[in-house]
């Protein structure tokens, strides 16, 4: 294909200020195995850094100084402004790596101005006087300990922004209600319409940069989730008003799942085409089409306004590019080196997720076991499942290793397949490559005591893995395939061979009664107490459309709330369960629990006292894990 024809893919606001979302990497890798001219940006950090600057806080500065009235914190803000302005540039760069000697003033509380944010600390009391966050960071721990406050110092900047600016705004999602599981066009549509905030300015001016700099004739916005629609779609009108004949594309996890069934012409005023799925296909056949090759007849899982003015989808059949071809990702024009290590959670695996700039890379396409009932398994980025050789995987990694300087990994699968694991293990200690990597399974048999201690050797340093509600009655009705048995029984291997384990917990599935989870918080008890895992997750079960309980609740007990009618986004749906249970008064006292069980406290504790209201005791026995653990020698 022609060099003339160039590609241009966005990251827009908002993502992951730690390590690029990988979307664009993995399109703009195989673009250019293609022979096309492709290139990428990330206005998500370009925002974020243009904002929490010296020049970004006088903007801010000046448009409060219009108002006659502000609230406590952005009082407080103004009052102290001078401290932060001249705070803001060495904090950032610390944060990016670039001055870890600044930890110590830093540590000092005496450089930072210290906001609400910072009153979280005051739940961290030592009696003796002392510090009292040296149970989370200790005595050498200066460089995180230094991070955690600098990111509670960007906390009140982003909610100074959000009262004074714009209330839409936060690090990791942006005007999110807008558009997840929204039915109409009509917020979004009406929110485009309004004038500029200061946050759309600098988003408008960051974005038309690029723009003119790298004269696309295609522009790519990828929308992982629905705090990134707003960004995107404003980007997209300001491409337009700049240049009407440029086409746009939208894709990513948040059309995949919401916009499966678009009928809203009004989403083309923005962009041209809407693509599901995996995008290798949809994009070549695209690129095709606009360089005159292809008809529109014969596009690929593709939304388009039609002349009519209507919604039109087409999908021409072919195949999808197979995972072993896709290529390698590529970072190439990110840059690496800005991006920051935020530790805004003291939970252990958050802290991966946001510390850090991690090289992201699959290991397969899909699932291997695509049968949880609450996941959408009718989906392609689930269903199609199809690996690389541990070879070519490899041989990815050394790539990726020697385009960014950078050894650490998170492999982002949904669940990564053992035998893939190992193959992978054996071929990285075979070659000598040293890297570190993390990522997500399901703790099931395969994962043996032996198959843990290898992973470990090849540089596993943490797993995540679905524990959900720890009940077998309701993990037979999730279909998760697994028992909590044998959770203990794999999480014991992994941690026995030192890797960090960490467990998704799931409470408010249908059907599940107070008992349930008052027993579900005992078996997790006994985990933490056991050494099985170190930090843990609960959050609150959602139905989607595309899940086995969304598409057959009668199997499950519940039913559905009629959806809203509309031509926009369709996720999630609420439902009727008979239990009539109130999880979320429950979810509080699940979440303190926990909270206390990753800091080592309160492991002896009747799990009843967690909780606000009245429970019954526990059915499990209390010492169900440790013969779990035992179960061989009994």
């Amino acid at each position: 294909m022609s060099t003339a024809f160039r590609v241009l893919s966005f990251i827009p606001p908002m993502t992951q200020l730690n390590t690029p979302y990988p979307s664009t990497a993995y399109i703009t890798g195989f673009l250019r195995k293609q022979g096309i001219d492709s290139v990428q940006a990330d206005i998500a950090l370009g925002l974020v850094l243009t904002l929490f600057s010296p020049e970004g806080l006088d903007r801010i500065a000046a448009e409060i100084e219009q108002y006659e009235e502000v609230t406590e914190r952005v009082a407080l803000f103004m009052d102290q402004f001078s401290r932060y302005r001249a705070t803001i540039a060495p904090t950032i760069r610390f944060l990016q790596g670039g001055d870890s000697t600044l930890a110590h003033r830093i540590n000092s509380r005496g450089f930072l101005p210290e906001g609400p944010r910072f009153e979280t600390l005051d739940v961290y009391v030592d009696e003796d006087g002392g510090d009292p966050l040296a149970w989370a960071f200790g005595a050498l721990g200066a460089q995180d300990k230094a991070r955690h406050l600098a990111t509670l110092y960007l906390n009140d900047l982003a909610d100074v922004i959000a009262d004074a600016i714009d209330e839409r705004f936060e690090f990791v999602r942006y005007a999110e209600s807008l558009a997840g599981s929204q039915p109409s066009f009509d917020p979004l549509a009406q929110a485009l319409e309004q004038p500029f905030t200061l946050i759309d300015e600098i988003l408008v001016e960051l974005t038309l940069a690029e723009f003119k700099r790298q004269q696309p004739q295609l522009v790519l916005l990828s929308v992982p989730f629905p705090g990134a629609v707003y960004a995107a779609l404003r980007m997209a009108q300001a491409m337009k008003a700049e240049n009407p004949a440029v086409k746009i594309g939208l894709g990513g996890g948040y059309v995949n799942t919401e916009l499966r069934e678009l009928a809203e012409p009004r989403l083309f005023d923005f962009v041209d085409f809407v693509t599901l799925d995996s995008g290798e296909r949809p994009l070549l056949c695209l690129i095709e089409h606009l360089q005159g090759k292809r008809g529109p007849q014969r596009l690929v899982r593709t939304f388009t306004r039609n002349a009519e003015g209507q919604v039109q989808y087409t999908n021409w059949a072919e195949p999808d590019v197979p995972f072993g071809d896709v290529g390698t990702p590529t970072w190439d024009g990110l840059p690496l080196a800005q991006y920051l290590s935020l530790l805004d959670m003291l939970n252990p695996m958050h802290r991966l997720w946001s510390d850090g700039r991690w090289n992201k890379l699959t290991v397969a396409h899909g699932c291997y076991w695509k049968k949880c009932s609450f996941c959408d398994v009718s989906l392609d980025y689930i269903s199609r499942y199809e690996n690389a050789t541990a070879t070519e995987l490899v041989n990815r990694i050394e790539a990726i290793v020697a385009e960014t300087g950078q050894t650490g990994f998170h492999f982002v699968d949904e669940a990564a397949p053992p035998k893939a694991l190992k193959a992978l293990a054996l071929e990285l200690i075979e070659r000598q490559v040293s890297i570190s990597w993390w990522g997500n399974i399901r703790f099931e048999k395969s994962f043996t005591p032996e198959l843990c201690q290898l992973l470990a050797d090849s540089g596993c340093i943490a797993i995540s893995g679905g524990l959900e509600v720890a009940s077998d009655r309701l993990l037979n009705l999730m279909k998760k395939g697994v028992s909590v048995e044998q959770v203990a029984q794999v999480t014991k291997g992994f941690t026995d061979a030192g890797v960090l384990v960490h467990a998704y917990l799931m409470y408010g599935f249908p059907t599940q009664t107070v008992q349930d989870t008052v027993d579900a918080l005992e078996y997790v008890r006994q985990l933490f107490a056991a050494g099985c895992i170190q930090s843990g997750y609960f959050h609150r079960f959602a139905c989607t459309v595309h899940s086995p309980v969304g598409k057959n609740p009668e199997e499950y007990g519940i039913q559905l709330k009629p959806m809203p009618q509309g031509t926009f986004a369709k996720n999630d749906i609420g439902f009727i369960d008979p239990t009539g249970v109130d999880h979320g008064a429950l979810g509080e006292g699940l979440n303190k629990a926990l909270y206390n069980y990753m800091h080592g406290i309160g492991l002896d504790q009747n799990v009843r006292s967690w909780f606000d209201q009245k429970v019954p005791r526990p059915t499990v026995a209390r010492d169900f894990i440790d013969r779990a653990l035992n179960i061989d020698s009994m």
